[in-house]
């Protein structure tokens, strides 16, 4: 009779731990991959904002040498150090 209620109680005590464990780790999981899917965003801003000063630079010389503020060679020079860095 004894057995019969221990095994009573601990079944279902065992049952519902394992449940609380479970859940936890599908939590982590899932936390773990919402925050890689926002480091992936945040890292493609960040690619699309240098992008963006990058062609910014480069116009800001194409129209400095367009109204000849720059010689060809300056030119040249100032677009291979952006454009290399």
């Amino acid at each position: 009779m004894e057995k019969i209620i221990f095994f009573g109680l601990a079944i279902p005590i065992m049952a519902f731990v394992l449940y609380l464990g479970a859940n936890a780790i599908m939590k982590g999981f899932k936390a773990k991959e919402t925050n890689k899917s926002q480091e992936e965003e945040i890292e493609n801003i960040n690619l699309t904002t240098e992008d963006n000063k990058l062609s910014d630079e480069l116009n800001k010389l194409n129209e400095l040498y367009q109204s000849r503020a720059l010689t060809k060679e300056e030119f040249e020079k100032a677009k291979n150090k952006l454009l290399n860095n």
